[in-house]
């Protein structure tokens, strides 16, 4: 793993990257793995006066074997992070990343890592393709041809309809791409995935789905959550928030 960060902007506002490199045969994981493994972690030390605002997610994969499910990365991946600055430069990054690897058996990694960050007097164009390339694999936001336009839960709250507005063929794309089913990833409470689809109906741009939620932790209440859910369809992703009255 490698620590990749800019100096912090006027605003204190710093872009950086963890970067995953598994060994070939390996998989890391994605914010929610699935039945198993360990979603990535990234902690900052408390007096170093960095704070983590967010981290981002590039499209993962799934794997099945047998009836074990994995959401995650079986290639070198770059994860986008947004820290701030609470001072001005020199600044001094003191963060700690814990992520699951996982191939016939699935084991626990961490390690540390120290960066100073001086003023931004000069450009750092490796660092910067770096982040650019990470910041251009993550899902992108709703748009007007790749949009969930409903969504509703179940009074029993087993099964959540869905219905998607997805995009036309892009180039490079086969004839019959775009026509099947997409990937969906519906993520609930933390540690909750859920990806079976139930009775998918494509006409023409609109798809309309019904999702199968597995066991919600005990006492649950959905009113008021929000929820994530990313679609993958062909070469494009969309990832968005389902709100819940």
């Amino acid at each position: 793993m490698r620590l990749v960060a800019l100096a912090p902007d006027a605003g204190g506002k710093i872009r950086a990257a963890l970067q995953i490199e598994p060994k070939p045969g390996w998989i890391t994981y994605w914010k929610e793995p699935g039945g198993n493994g360990i979603p990535p972690q990234v902690t900052i030390a408390a007096g170093s006066g960095v704070s983590l605002d967010a981290i981002g997610y590039p499209v993962p994969k799934h794997f099945f074997n047998g009836a074990i499910e994995d959401i995650a990365y079986d290639a070198p991946v770059t994860l986008p992070l947004s820290l701030t600055a609470a001072g001005k430069a020199p600044v001094a990054i003191d963060a700690l990343a814990f992520i699951g690897i996982c191939r016939d058996i699935c084991i626990p990694f961490q390690a540390n890592f120290q960066l100073k960050l001086g003023p931004a007097i000069q450009s750092h164009p490796e660092e910067e393709a770096i982040l650019q390339a990470a910041e251009a694999r993550l899902p992108k936001p709703p748009s007007a041809d790749f949009d969930v336009t409903a969504h509703a839960m179940s009074p029993d709250r087993k099964t959540l309809s869905l219905t998607l507005v997805l995009p036309a063929k892009g180039p490079g794309e086969s004839p019959g791409a775009g026509k099947s089913a997409p990937d969906i990833i519906v993520t609930g409470p933390s540690g909750h995935a859920f990806t079976k689809q139930v009775g998918g109906k494509r006409d023409g741009a609109n798809f309309k789905v019904d999702v199968a939620i597995g066991k919600l932790p005990e006492n649950y209440d959905i009113s008021g959550k929000r929820w994530g859910v990313l679609v993958i369809d062909g070469a494009r992703a969309m990832e968005t928030t389902l709100a819940f009255e």
